[in-house]
C-alpha cells in the first residue's frame, strides 16, 4: 500500500529504469524541489524522475534552503508552494468595481440586450451519434486498464496513472474542455456505451426506452447531490484518496452501482438524476462556445458557435435538489482553497507550518465542508428573497431561485479552473508520463515515458506573477458574466427594467463579495 496522501512526509519508491548510478541521466536528474508542493500530488515533498522524493517546509521559498527530516504534508492539487508577494489589495477592489461596474452598464443598456446578445450564432457543421457507443466502449476500456494500473500498478501517485487521470485529467482538463467546447461528457461517458452492449446481448429493447421503474418525480437529482458529496468528501476529507489501490476499489464500485441503476431506471433517467458527473458536466456544458441543436433520432445535430452563456437564455428553472447540486459544487471547491489558508488553521489553533496529517483534522474538514454549503445556500436563497422583495415579485422563491441560480455556472466554473489551473499544468505532465507507462514495468507506450517534468511553469517568482494574474482574471470575468447571466434570467422575471435591475441588487452584491472572497484564497498563505 502507498502511504495515505499527506500523512507520510517522503517517499523511495524507484522507477526500474533509472539506478543509483544513472545520477548523470537527463531523464534522472532532480527537478525543483517546488514542483511537488505546486502539484500537491506528492506526500511531502518533490520527487526526481527516479522517485526520489525531497522534503521540504514553507520557508524553502524565502531561503531555498532543504531540511532533512521529512514534514507532514496536507497535500493537494492546489497547494500553493509560496506565499504570494504582490499588491493584492489592487487585483481585490479592481475586481469588485470590475463587476459592479458590469452591473452598472447591463442596468443602462436596452432591455433586451441579453436576449439579441445570445440569439447570435455562426453555424460550423453537423454529425451524426453513430461513433457515440463505439467512443463510450473505447473510453470504459480505457477507464478499465486506469483501474487495473490501480491495482497492480505503481502505488507512487505521481507514477500511477489512476489518481492522476481522474484527479487532474477528468476532474480539471475535462470540466475545462466541457466549459469550452460543449457536452463533451456524452460521448466520453463510460456506462453508454456497455449500457447500449448489455441491451442489444439480451434483446430487451424496453431498456433503451424504458417505461417503468422511473425514479419518483419528487426524488430530483438528490441523489446526485449526495454522491457528489461523498466524491467531495473523499476528495477533500478522506485520509488517502490519492492511494492507487483505495482509488481503484473506489471508482470500481461506482461505476458498477451507477451501472446498474442505469439498468434498472434508465440510462436517460439515472444520468440526469443520479449520476454525479453527468450531471455537473451538463450544468457546465451550459456555458460552453459551442451548441449542437439536436435533429431528429437519425439525423445528424448541426454545431454551432455560440456566446458564453446563450444556452442559458432558455433554461428551465431547477429544481430544489438542482439548487443544492449546483451551490454544493461551487462551495466545495471554495472550502477546498479555505481549508488550506492561515487563517482557517488558525480558528482550530493549527499551526499552518506544521499542519497534521489529514486523519487529525478530518472532523474539522466534515465540518467545514458542511458549513460552507451552508452559508453559501443561505447567503444565496436571502440575496434572491431580497430582490424579489425589492422588485415586488409575483413569482415563487422556489421559481425564482431555480431560475437565478443557473448564474452560479461560470462562478463554479471560473473557480473550477482558477484553483485548478496549477495541478493542471504540473500533474498533467506526470500524467502523460505514466499513461506511457501504466503499469510501471518500463514500457513507452505513447513515447512520453522519460520526459522531463518542467516544474518551473508554476514555481518560482516570474511564474507566479504571470499564474495568480490568469487565475484572478478567470475569476472576475466569470463574475462579470455571472452577471450578465443574471440580468438576462431576471428579464424573464421581470419585464419592467426598474423591477428587473432592482431585483439583481442583491445577487450582485452577494457576486461582488464572492469575487473578493475568491481573490483573497488566492493571494492569502496557505499551508502546502
Amino acid at each position: 500500500m502507498s502511504p495515505a496522501r499527506g500523512e507520510i512526509g517522503s517517499s523511495f519508491e524507484r522507477r526500474p529504469s533509472c539506478n543509483v548510478e544513472d545520477w548523470r541521466k537527463p531523464a534522472c536528474q532532480p527537478i525543483s524541489p517546488l514542483a511537488g508542493e505546486m502539484s500537491g500530488r506528492t506526500e511531502g515533498g518533490a520527487k526526481d524522475h527516479c522517485g526520489r522524493a525531497y522534503s521540504f517546509r514553507t520557508e524553502a521559498f524565502f531561503c531555498s534552503a532543504f531540511i532533512a527530516s521529512p514534514t507532514p504534508a496536507f497535500a493537494h492539487a492546489s497547494d500553493r508552494g509560496h506565499v504570494l508577494l504582490l499588491p493584492t489589495g489592487y487585483y481585490v477592489a479592481g475586481g469588485a468595481l470590475a463587476v459592479a461596474a458590469s452591473f452598472l452598464v447591463l442596468a443602462l443598456l436596452p432591455p433586451d440586450f441579453p436576449a439579441r446578445f445570445w440569439r447570435r450564432r455562426l453555424p460550423l457543421f453537423a454529425f451524426g451519434d453513430g461513433a457515440r457507443a463505439i467512443v463510450s466502449l473505447a473510453s470504459f476500456a480505457g477507464f478499465a486498464i486506469l483501474v487495473a494500473a490501480g491495482l497492480f500498478g505503481s502505488r507512487d501517485p505521481l507514477s500511477n496513472p489512476l489518481p492522476l487521470a481522474i484527479w487532474t485529467l477528468l476532474w480539471v482538463g475535462l470540466v475545462l474542455l466541457q466549459g469550452l467546447f460543449g457536452n463533451l461528457w456524452s460521448w466520453l461517458s463510460p456506462w453508454y456505451g456497455p449500457w447500449r452492449v448489455v441491451s442489444r446481448l439480451f434483446g430487451k429493447r424496453e431498456i433503451v426506452n424504458r417505461k417503468t421503474w422511473r425514479p419518483p418525480p419528487w426524488l430530483g437529482c438528490w441523489p446526485a447531490v449526495v454522491l457528489f458529496f461523498a466524491f467531495a468528501w473523499f476528495e477533500l476529507i478522506d485520509p488517502a484518496p490519492d492511494d492507487p489501490a483505495r482509488l481503484a476499489w473506489a471508482a470500481g464500485l461506482y461505476w458498477l452501482l451507477s451501472f446498474a441503476a442505469m439498468l434498472v431506471f434508465g440510462y436517460r433517467d439515472w444520468s440526469r438524476r443520479g449520476e454525479f458527473l453527468t450531471v455537473f458536466l451538463a450544468m457546465v456544458a451550459r456555458f460552453a462556445l459551442l451548441e449542437r441543436n439536436e435533429g431528429g433520432r437519425n439525423e445528424g445535430g448541426r454545431l454551432s458557435l455560440c456566446w458564453p452563456g446563450a444556452k442559458l437564455s432558455d433554461a428551465a428553472p431547477l429544481s430544489l435538489s438542482g439548487i443544492a447540486f449546483l451551490l454544493l459544487a461551487l462551495s466545495s471547491v471554495s472550502f477546498d482553497g479555505l481549508s488550506k489558508t492561515f487563517f482557517w488553521l488558525g480558528l482550530f489553533g493549527i499551526n499552518p507550518l506544521e499542519v497534521p496529517g489529514r486523519t487529525a483534522v478530518m472532523g474539522i474538514g466534515t465540518f467545514g465542508l458542511v458549513l460552507t454549503f451552508v452559508l453559501l445556500a443561505a447567503a444565496f436563497i436571502l440575496a434572491i428573497v431580497l430582490g424579489q422583495h425589492l422588485a415586488g415579485s409575483p413569482h415563487s422563491l422556489r421559481q425564482a431561485a431555480g431560475l437565478l441560480v443557473w448564474s452560479i455556472v461560470p462562478i463554479a466554473l471560473a473557480y473550477h479552473v482558477a484553483h485548478y489551473l496549477t495541478a493542471l499544468l504540473v500533474d498533467g505532465q506526470y500524467a502523460v508520463t505514466a499513461l506511457s507507462d501504466p503499469f510501471a514495468l518500463g514500457w513507452d507506450l505513447f513515447g512520453t515515458a522519460d520526459i522531463r517534468i518542467e516544474a518551473g511553469v508554476a514555481a518560482g517568482a516570474g511564474s507566479a506573477w504571470w499564474l495568480w494574474n490568469i487565475q484572478a482574471g478567470v475569476i472576475i470575468i466569470g463574475h462579470m458574466l455571472a452577471v450578465l447571466v443574471a440580468h438576462g434570467l431576471a428579464w424573464r422575471l421581470h419585464p419592467i427594467p426598474a423591477r428587473a435591475a432592482l431585483s439583481q441588487l442583491p445577487l450582485t452584491v452577494l457576486m461582488i463579495a464572492y469575487t473578493v472572497f475568491g481573490l483573497w484564497l488566492l493571494a492569502t498563505p496557505s499551508a502546502g
